[in-house]
């Protein structure tokens, strides 16, 4: 198509979480990386390097450019989620900071929910410990891509080659044990405090012959988890300009979810599902030869078919099922238990419905990647299987297949707050020795 361009992908963005137990530095990770990527204001460097005068340091304690909160800075530990911006010359970066209590399950859940990489730490002195376990079964379970385990404080140990190869060698066993392949995890001796192998290569460590922890950020590749899935276009928002011009223009405005989709694709829209095909892929910029997975477009079709806000557009030829009945994985994140017969509201892509609770069938032990006997309720940070019931048909994928359409959230209809994070069907089944 002429005077069109090719944006089948948005730009080069990687989105990342970290995760770690207590104490083992993941605020002075973070804060490293901001400080070597000149990513924060020298106000700010100022400010740190003051305060850590003030408590006698002979070093700027770089967790404080991410510990914001005073109440937060003087009890020692990071209680939310916040997230951190920067970039290289290679790349723009979101990161997901997560707490490492075990108590904040729900966080990890949250921050790594769209993640396609995570930064695992452990503190070389200790090595993999029961909450390394928990995290890495969270994150096999939310199907993040890839992983990165940074063995941190390694001048605490004295660089130690044998004692890191045996921290190695467990973490790759138990990553092995939840699906992960040898691939898609890297192991990095670095030292947030002092900055070994964060963005420079250490001196101290001659036998490591890997990437820094930031040339690894900066060359892994970002296909995002639906890239290669059939292609989805949740309706966010249907455009009819009122001119004389435009007056049979009808586009359907929304982010596509996975896949690709180009002019002449078959498509069908879904729950009504009726087919058509694709007549023109657009943005403000113009027409686009194909739009990606993370692409806001509008999509123009053949024929004049009502698709409202909420519908979904896919692939005619592989297209979600339509349902009222799910089988799904919940992360509770309420402060009140969840019990069989709730009224909630749920989300799913753009459309929000109503939905009964059914029964609960099992409780997930995160440290042995077990399921438990169906228990009575649902509390804050518990992993379990449900049973829902919705109101409206909706058109869902497995989570295991497509992350963007097999995931959900659920919300009280009062406050509008959130109140879990669901996925489609039970994504541990597909994890080689996981016991479900």
């Amino acid at each position: 198509m002429a005077g069109t361009v090719d944006a089948a992908q948005p730009r080069d963005l990687l989105r990342f979480a970290t995760a770690g137990s207590v104490d083992d530095g993941k605020s002075t990770l973070v804060g490293r990386l901001l400080y070597d990527t000149k990513s924060v204001l020298a106000d700010q460097i100022e400010a740190v390097e003051r305060v850590s005068v003030d408590r006698g340091l002979t070093t700027p304690d770089l967790s404080l450019l991410v510990d914001g909160l005073r109440a937060e800075r003087e009890q020692g530990i990071t209680i939310d989620v916040a997230y951190r911006y920067f970039g290289t010359a290679t790349r723009e970066f979101v990161l997901a900071d997560t707490p490492g209590h075990v108590q904040y399950t729900r966080n990890t859940v949250t921050g790594a929910s769209t993640a396609e990489l995570a930064v695992l730490l452990v503190d070389a002195r200790n090595g993999v410990v029961p909450q390394t376990r928990r995290h890495a079964a969270v994150l096999s379970l939310l199907r993040v891509p890839r992983l990165v385990l940074a063995i941190n404080k390694i001048d605490l140990i004295d660089y130690d080659e044998a004692k890191i190869a045996d921290i190695e060698r467990e973490f790759t066993e138990l990553t092995r044990s939840l699906g992960f392949g040898d691939e898609a995890v890297q192991v990095i001796p670095v030292s947030a405090l002092v900055g070994d192998n964060v963005a420079g290569r250490s001196e101290h460590t001659p036998w490591y012959a890997g990437p820094t922890l930031l040339e690894h950020l900066e060359a892994v590749p970002v296909d995002g988890p639906d890239v290669d899935a059939p292609f989805r276009l949740p309706v966010q928002y249907v455009i009819r300009p009122r001119t004389a011009q435009l007056h049979d223009y009808r586009g359907y405005a929304g982010q596509v979810a996975s896949g690709t989709v180009r002019a002449g694709d078959e498509v069908v829209v879904l729950p009504e599902g009726h087919r058509t095909t694709v007549s023109e892929v657009r943005t403000a910029d113009g027409p686009l030869a194909a739009a990606g997975a993370g692409l806001s477009v509008t999509v123009l079709l053949a024929d004049d078919i009502d698709a409202p806000r909420g519908a979904m557009i896919a692939a005619a030829q592989d297209p979600p099922e339509v349902t009222t009945e799910l089988d799904a994985t919940l992360c509770w994140l309420a402060e009140k238990p969840l019990t069989p017969g709730a009224r909630l509201l749920l989300k799913h892509g753009t459309r929000t419905t109503q939905v009964i609770v059914g029964a609960l069938a099992a409780r997930l032990d995160t440290e042995a990647v077990s399921y438990t006997d169906a228990p009575e309720r649902l509390e804050i940070n518990d992993i379990g299987r449900v049973s829902l019931r919705v109101a409206d048909p909706l058109p869902v994928d497995a989570y295991v297949r497509v992350r963007a359409t097999g995931g959900f959230v659920l919300i009280d209809p009062p406050t509008g707050n959130t109140l879990a994070a669901g996925l489609v069907g039970d994504p541990l089944a597909a994890v080689p020795g996981s016991r479900t």
